[in-house]
């Protein structure tokens, strides 16, 4: 508690006629890049992404309603929906882009809350939007594994409502994300993971990373369900694609939890806690790749993952001790940069 007559350097910026301008430029400063990066992935021909042909083929079918689908019913519904309106093949790429985008926000909400108020929502937005936009694993997710996309940052924002007691948006957020991708539950279901402190759940990923690099996890799984076995090595078999422990997959993903370890001490003391949580957030959503991440496509257990890195990276940013970093012009030219960097990538199909 303060002194009546002083007033804490946080709330004066947070409030001053200057942070109000900066904060409704920064806003519509986002909304434009939001309509680029719709018009982008919206206008991207057949041939980019490999299941963007598939998908487009499934909307238009929808004019007699919705068939018999193995895709997720959140899903499909949305895009019978999206079909309703009258929508086109770009438009319904350019929606499907444009609820990704809302799902990162609601992510970045969630995750903005337990923050110093030092940032402004749309400043930390920004940060993530920037890294998400160079980073190929996202335009993985618009282009290509575009349900499990859509799910991801669903997922990432469930697990800090778990994480913050928030029960019914925990459940009613991972209900969302489970009906547009089913793996969602896989991460929802190691939630309760989060009840441990920090140092008991790095223990625990630690030991699900060595079981996994050392084939003990591919042991145990195959001696314990032999369906669920066979399930994980059959799903989307592919003779170009390489099965069995991914030990460059497993060293990346850890990598990333490390850099947040190590950027820590940089950020302001205040913010440490909360980044923390999200870095323990982060454990929790490899755990499942730790687990069955030996079959095919393994590393499509590691986006939701591989985003959320992207929006811990941000606040690390945004909370940083280096002025420079928690700029908001900076991170708004940034962010123009990061535009270009995104239309290379998309034009070119460039995904991992």
């Amino acid at each position: 508690m303060t002194s009546p007559g002083i007033e804490l350097p946080y709330l004066r910026s947070a409030h001053s006629p200057q942070a109000n301008a900066e904060r409704w430029l920064g806003v519509v400063w986002l909304l434009a890049v939001a309509l680029f990066g719709c018009w982008l992935v919206g206008s991207r021909p057949l041939d980019i992404g490999s299941d963007t042909e598939t998908y487009a083929g499934f909307f238009e079918s929808l004019d007699q309603g919705v068939p018999e689908t193995r895709l997720e019913p959140g899903f499909a519904y949305l895009s019978y929906g999206l079909r309703l309106l009258g929508l086109g093949v770009p438009g319904y790429q350019a929606a499907l882009f444009a609820l990704l985008l809302l799902g990162v926000a609601i992510a970045v909400r969630i995750n903005h809350r337990v923050f110093p108020p030092t940032q402004a929502y749309p400043t930390l937005l920004c940060a993530s939007l920037l890294l998400l936009f160079i980073s190929p694993m996202f335009v993985n997710a618009s282009i290509n594994a575009i349900r499990q996309g859509l799910a991801a940052p669903l997922v990432f924002a469930a697990l800090l409502c778990f994480q913050q007691r928030r029960w019914w948006s925990f459940v009613l957020l991972g209900a969302v994300a489970a009906s547009l991708h089913v793996s969602s539950l896989l991460y929802l279901i190691c939630a309760p993971a989060l009840l441990l402190k920090p140092n008991p759940l790095r223990v625990l990923a630690a030991l699900a990373f060595l079981a996994y690099v050392s084939g003990l996890s591919m042991k145990v799984v195959g001696m314990v369900s032999p369906t669920l076995y066979t399930t994980v090595m059959e799903y989307t078999a592919n003779d170009n694609y390489r099965a069995g422990v991914r030990i460059d997959f497993a060293v990346f993903t850890i990598f990333w939890y490390l850099l947040v370890l190590a950027v820590s001490p940089w950020v302001q003391p205040a913010a440490r806690k909360p980044l923390q949580a999200c870095a323990s957030a982060y454990l929790v959503m490899v755990l499942p790749f730790f687990v069955i991440g030996w079959g095919y496509f393994s590393n499509r257990y590691l986006l939701p993952g591989w985003l959320a890195i992207s929006l811990i990276l941000a606040a690390a940013c945004c909370y940083s001790r280096l002025a420079p970093l928690r700029q908001p012009l900076l991170l708004g030219a940034g962010l123009a940069a990061a535009c270009g960097v995104l239309f290379f990538y998309v034009s070119r199909g460039i995904v991992i």
